[in-house]
């Protein structure tokens, strides 16, 4: 479902209308539609995208979508020669929305209405209609559902260039669209009593009796071939839960479980392996960095996902010879004010021997690992072909930046790697500690700028030696050093005194918004709360800041920032986008959600998941059969049981009390708890 949208601006967007939907007019390049009131089914390659009250009117996005295409973008109801009073919409969860409405009629004889109507309305293509009688005698209803379609690419409709709608023909018990390449047909059960094809329009008389209830369900189909949908056959994540004091930690694990399963797909040449697409509704194409994010902040949930996405990525690594032999090609992606685009397949090289190691970790079964080796090393043989003569990485993109995180990226590829060839029998595991030892004296030398405040790390370095040296999230991952056996920590790329105040300055106010981690801090040039990387929240580097901060030791930083994720959670009915507006918290408020952001969001689920499970501290090894806790002893949510999780291949249970002490209370038979 490779979509193309424009891409996605740094400021805030326009206005949302008061559909929530976008308006269809053409817009400027870069100009994304507002979604964030929309209500937006997912189960891949399916969407349905509709406003509160649940009518399709054919403007904006609105509109059920399959493999990229809108099959329908207009399905209206009117009952009783009126459109019903919207009441409610909601998700009951990631692929289905409910909408509930009444309808007053002229035989009403006071303010109580008597009809009720509910619209279930699926991702995959279904839509179920019932009309409920709450009146004593029997009723006589005219129900019209109008109906049209363009057929246009989810791309065209962002950019207002979906077209006109086309005309419609009288087919079978519906309707049916067609152009010289595509087609679509909804059919209606029962079938209407008259159908309109100039006006797309089917008509039914319904005779109600009192108490009574009756249903219309409209399925809308393609000629295009779909993927199958990922969710069709057992699931790679296993269906852990969350239960405690704070009543938020099981809704937020569930939806965001929920989010991801309804945001993987297949590899259309190789079915059994599966991954998440970033976002939706932008991002539903291959994106290498986010889904290698995905699976390994999951990892608490099993590697299946984890090895799925290992075998896809290594499929596209680029071959030799060449500079590039090993490197996953990826898009460039925007950086915000101070920097220039960076290529997220260089993120996603360097994330893949991490993630192996970390999955071996996990329980990732030794077979699977000696098959993925290859392309682990081919992705370091990469990494120290591309580093420069003075050891730094550099952009492969504009500038030849030497970028903070990517450095940080680099030395975590580095060090676990060196320790799974180690164990693995494979050589140059000596050769790549020394490299990253060189790696770490140079960034501690020559990355910190020194100020009255205590100094700070550097966003990045240019090719003339000079320091970019604004507060941003994307120094949150000089924390992220990795997890090595034993359940150590990996060395990171800062020394003592400089995690210290790396912690402070992401705790403090111009970096903690109160509703989670802050892309730029407020006293940078260029701030913009809703900025995606120049202000805003994001979610993900939210949970990064979280984990590193807590398993270096800085409890209370860590702490505030995950009480205002899952605060802001709250706010978006636990279903987290990808971002949302940096503004700072108040008394009173609630999070301000960004126009343009995708939600559901592969990350931003999985970061969900990865908050909770750092609370647990959970360090596994087990191929030397030990797990060790480093639970957050503050226990900032209480007490919470994590049950469901899996290491070593087998079930695993986890209680973290309200005084901080964690207690495995199910795990693999043999596994022994380390310290």
């Amino acid at each position: 479902m490779a979509l193309t949208v424009p891409s996605r601006p740094r400021g805030a967007g326009a206005r949302a209308p008061a559909s929530g939907a976008g308006s269809s007019a053409a817009r400027r390049p870069g100009e994304l539609p507002p979604v964030h009131a929309a209500l937006i089914c997912v189960a891949l390659p399916g969407l349905a995208i509709s406003a509160q009250d649940g009518q399709l009117t054919g403007q904006g996005l609105e509109g059920f979508y399959q493999s990229g295409r809108r099959l329908l973008s207009r399905c209206q109801l009117r009952i009783a020669g009126r459109e019903p009073v919207a009441l409610q919409g909601r998700l009951v969860s990631a692929g289905r929305a409910r909408f509930l409405s009444v309808v007053r009629t002229a035989a009403d004889s006071g303010p109580d209405p008597e009809i009720s109507v509910e619209r279930m309305r699926s991702a995959d293509g279904t839509e179920r209609i019932t009309l409920h009688s709450a009146a004593g005698r029997a009723l006589r209803l005219s129900v019209e559902i109008a109906l049209g379609t363009d057929l246009a690419d989810l791309g065209a409709v962002a950019a207002g260039r979906a077209g006109p709608e086309l005309s419609a023909s009288v087919h079978d018990s519906g309707m049916r669209w067609a152009t010289a390449t595509a087609q679509t047909v909804v059919t209606a059960d029962p079938s209407p009593e008259d159908a309109l094809a100039s006006a797309g329009l089917l008509c039914w008389e319904m005779e109600l009796e009192p108490g009574g209830s009756r249903s219309i369900e409209l399925r809308i189909r393609s000629d295009r071939p779909s993927r199958p949908p990922a969710h069709s056959g057992s699931h790679p994540l296993s269906p852990a839960q969350a239960e405690g004091d704070d009543p938020r930690a099981p809704s937020l694990l569930a939806a965001a479980l929920d989010d991801l399963r309804a945001l993987l797909v297949r590899d259309p040449r190789h079915p059994a392996d599966m991954y998440p697409v970033a976002g939706v509704p932008w991002r539903c194409g291959f994106a290498p960095a986010e889904m290698i994010w995905a699976a390994r902040m999951t990892l608490p949930l099993g590697t299946r996902l984890a090895a799925s996405v290992l075998r896809t990525l290594a499929r596209t690594q680029l071959p030799g010879p060449g500079p590039d032999t090993g490197r996953v090609p990826g898009p460039l992606r925007d950086s915000g004010p101070h920097l220039p685009p960076a290529c997220s397949g260089m993120e996603a090289t360097l994330l893949l021997p991490t993630l192996l190691a970390e999955a071996r970790r996990w329980g990732m079964p030794e077979q699977e690992v000696a098959e993925l080796l290859p392309a682990a090393e081919r992705a370091m043989n990469w990494l120290r072909t591309a580093a420069g003569e003075d050891g730094l990485l550099p952009d492969a993109g504009p500038g030849g930046f030497c970028r903070s995180e990517t450095q940080a990226h680099a030395h975590r590829a580095a060090l676990l790697g060196a320790e799974l060839l180690q164990e693995c029998g494979r050589p140059g595991s000596d050769a790549w500690r020394e490299w990253a030892g060189a790696l770490r004296r140079r960034f501690q030398a020559d990355f910190w700028v020194e100020d009255r405040g205590g100094g700070r790390p550097a966003v990045a370095r240019t090719t003339e030696g000079q320091l970019v040296a604004h507060l941003g999230s994307g120094v949150a991952h000089l924390l992220d050093t990795g997890l090595l056996g034993a359940g150590r920590v990996a060395q990171g790329l800062l020394d003592k005194v400089q995690t210290e105040q790396l912690a402070r300055l992401l705790g403090g106010p111009a970096m903690d918004s109160g509703w989670g981690l802050r892309s730029l801090g407020t006293k940078e040039p260029g701030y913009n709360p809703f900025g995606h990387r120049g202000g805003a929240v994001r979610v993900h580097e939210s949970a990064v800041a979280v984990a590193g901060l807590a398993a270096a030791g800085y409890e209370r930083e860590a702490s505030s920032l995950l009480r205002g994720v899952l605060d802001a959670a709250d706010a978006f009915g636990h279903r987290l986008p990808e971002m949302y507006a940096g503004e700072q918290r108040t008394g009173s408020g609630v999070p301000l959600p960004h126009p343009a952001a995708c939600r559901p969001a592969a990350v931003a689920a999985a970061a969900g998941i990865q908050l909770l499970t750092t609370l647990a501290g959970i360090r596994p090894d087990a191929p030397a059969g030990t797990v060790a806790l480093h639970p957050v002893s503050c226990a900032p949510l209480g007490a919470i049981r994590l049950s469901g999780l899996r290491v070593a291949g087998e079930p695993f249970t986890v209680r973290v009390s309200r005084l901080g002490l964690g207690m495995v209370e199910e795990a693999a038979g043999g596994l022994q708890l380390g310290v």
